[in-house]
């Protein structure tokens, strides 16, 4: 029997092509208030999202600050528990697994790259600890083999093993970088989401770090949830790129559809903003200013949540949400005009 979960799906199933999806993925949050805490309201981070990343591909998703994509990625890795949808990691529903199933058979494969490394590190560890501590959990290689998996991990990220035993506040933003990219290396993971890895950087210090991602993907084959709100990165590592506003996905599409023809209004608008001279595709669009401020996700309005900024809003977007549809081949949008 077909759940309604599985009706949401606007894509067909094909459970062994797809390593990770979501299915009407939600997040919300409790607002309390009062001496005993009532619940009075829910802040509606990520509102019912369906995407899904491909073995080996990388899968860009971005938005403006505050539109739920950091959120959308820590519930992927079940960092946030999810308050309605699924989850699935190569065809298998990880949503309500037990802490304990889902660290022995899930986070292995999935790991993670934080945006602030000095903060996702324990200050008064080394070098070393942090390094050995997934592989210390995870009960893989014995002291010596700790010592020399880790300096192999030191060298791939392009980092001095003789850095071992420093502290994270010795190294630069750049190299705490690395030294994140190499923690989630540590397990061999399949997955890795970068939850905005690059923003934080000097640009010169992103282009390295990008290079550097790029080849461990080719070199270990993995595949990537790179969230971000730089779409000029974005554009640059994705193969498939998801636009997020105010909890949910206006489009989602393969890179080359996306920046070469956008549909929704709001990625129009997005494109539009990026500096990038030159005289082919997106660069020479006229530029979209969008008028006033992302409303607030503890009281999204009403239909399409995109209306009250959009150029092209009508009546029923006011009124109803549109569906989130496929248009083209891997082409999916949420937008009135095109129903």
């Amino acid at each position: 029997m077909t759940t309604t979960l599985e009706k949401q799906k606007p894509w067909k199933e094909n459970a062994t092509e797809y390593l990770l999806e979501s299915v009407n993925l939600t997040k919300h949050f409790p607002i309390k208030s009062g001496v005993f805490q009532k619940t009075t309201g829910h802040i509606k981070a990520v509102d019912g999202i369906s995407l899904f990343v491909k073995k080996g591909e990388t899968l860009g998703i971005v938005g403006e600050s505050g539109c739920g994509k950091s959120t959308a990625g820590r519930t992927f890795i079940r960092l946030y528990e999810p308050t309605e949808g699924k989850i699935l990691f190569k065809g298998k529903d990880i949503s309500h697994l037990s802490e304990s199933t889902l660290s022995r058979t899930v986070r292995k494969n999935i790991q993670m790259v934080f945006q602030d490394p000095y903060a996702s590190m324990n200050p008064r560890k080394t070098l070393k600890s942090i390094l050995s501590e997934p592989l210390i959990t995870h009960q893989l290689y014995d002291r010596k083999g700790r010592d020399q998996k880790i300096s192999e991990l030191l060298n791939r990220v392009g980092l001095n093993p003789s850095f071992i035993n420093r502290y994270p506040h010795e190294f630069s933003g750049g190299q705490r970088q690395r030294i994140g990219i190499a923690r989630a290396l540590a397990l061999h993971p399949e997955l890795i989401i970068a939850d905005e890895a690059v923003s934080a950087l000097d640009v010169s210090i992103q282009a390295q770090i990008i290079n550097l991602m790029e080849d461990l993907q080719e070199e270990f084959s993995l595949t990537y949830i790179f969230i971000s709100h730089d779409l000029s990165v974005v554009r640059h590592i994705s193969d498939r790129v998801a636009v997020m506003y105010l909890g949910k996905i206006m489009e989602f599409a393969r890179k080359k559809d996306l920046y070469g023809d956008p549909l929704h209004p709001y990625t129009r608008a997005l494109l539009s903003a990026v500096p990038a001279p030159g005289k082919r595709g997106v660069e020479n669009r006229e530029r979209i200013v969008l008028k006033g401020d992302l409303p607030s996700p503890a009281s999204p309005p009403p239909g399409c949540v995109f209306h009250t900024r959009c150029p092209a809003a009508m009546d029923v977007c006011r009124k109803v949400t549109p569906k989130f549809q496929e248009l083209k081949k891997e082409h999916f949008v949420a937008c009135h005009l095109y129903q």
